[in-house]
C-alpha cells in the first residue's frame, strides 16, 4: 500500500511514518503543503492520503476537494487537532471516507487505514458517538462559517482575546476583528459578547 501523508509537522510525520510502515509492504510519501501534495499525488497514484487540516498554504478541506476533483475514487482519511465534530462533519460533507484525531490512539489510526484503504469509511469512534448526539451532525447554524472563521470562533469560547487568536493561527489582529465582524453577521448577534456566549451554547452536551 502507498499513503501520501499531508503535514507540515516534521515530528508528526516522523511518529506516523514509523506506525504505518508497520503494516506489510506499505510505503509512506510525504509532503509538507498543498502544492506538494497535488505534485506528489500525480506522480505517485497513491492508495491512501492521510490529510491534516491546517496546511501553511491551504486550507486542508480546500486541498481534499481538489484532489477529489482530480480522482473521485481518491480514498482520504483526515488526521487532525481537532477532536470536535463539527471538524469531522464538515471533512466527511467534503468526501473524506474517515476522520481521527491525533488523541486516537495508534491501534485505532491503523484500523482506519485498513479500513479505508479495503473501501470502507472509519470515524474515531468517540467523535461518531457524538456526531450522533450533536447538533453538529446535523442542521447548525455553524454550517454558515468557514473553517478559519470557526477557528476563531472556537477560540473566543477558550476564553482567548484578539490578540492571542491572532498569534495562534498566524494571522494579523485586523484580521481576527474583521472576521468576528463577518461571524457575528452569520449568526445574526451584533455584540461580540454575544458571539462569546453562543461559543457555550452550541457547545457539545
Amino acid at each position: 500500500m502507498k499513503i501520501l501523508m499531508v503535514d507540515d509537522h516534521v515530528i508528526v510525520r516522523a511518529g506516523a511514518r514509523r506506525l504505518l510502515c508497520s503494516m506489510p509492504k506499505t510505503t509512506v510519501i510525504e509532503a509538507s503543503t498543498e502544492s506538494e501534495a497535488l505534485a506528489l499525488f500525480k506522480a505517485h497514484r497513491p492508495d491512501l492520503i492521510l490529510l491534516d487540516l491546517n496546511l501553511p498554504d491551504s486550507s486542508g478541506l480546500e486541498l481534499l476537494r481538489k484532489l477529489i476533483s482530480k480522482d473521485r475514487t481518491v480514498r482520504i482519511l483526515v488526521l487532525s487537532m481537532h477532536s470536535e465534530p463539527i471538524y469531522a462533519g464538515r471533512a466527511l460533507k467534503a468526501g473524506a471516507r474517515g476522520y481521527v484525531s491525533k488523541m486516537a490512539s495508534a491501534n485505532e489510526l491503523l484500523t482506519a487505514v485498513r479500513e479505508i484503504a479495503a473501501g470502507g469509511r472509519y470515524v474515531e469512534r468517540d467523535i461518531a458517538a457524538q456526531l450522533v448526539t450533536s447538533p453538529y451532525g446535523g442542521v447548525n447554524p455553524l454550517d454558515r462559517l468557514t473553517m478559519r472563521e470557526i477557528d476563531i470562533f472556537r477560540l473566543l469560547g477558550e476564553g482567548k482575546n484578539f490578540s492571542t487568536i491572532a498569534g495562534a493561527l498566524g494571522i494579523s489582529y485586523k484580521t481576527v476583528a474583521n472576521t468576528c465582524s463577518i461571524i457575528k453577521g452569520k449568526l445574526g448577534v451584533e455584540q461580540t459578547s454575544d458571539l462569546i456566549r453562543l461559543t457555550y451554547q452550541t457547545r457539545d452536551p
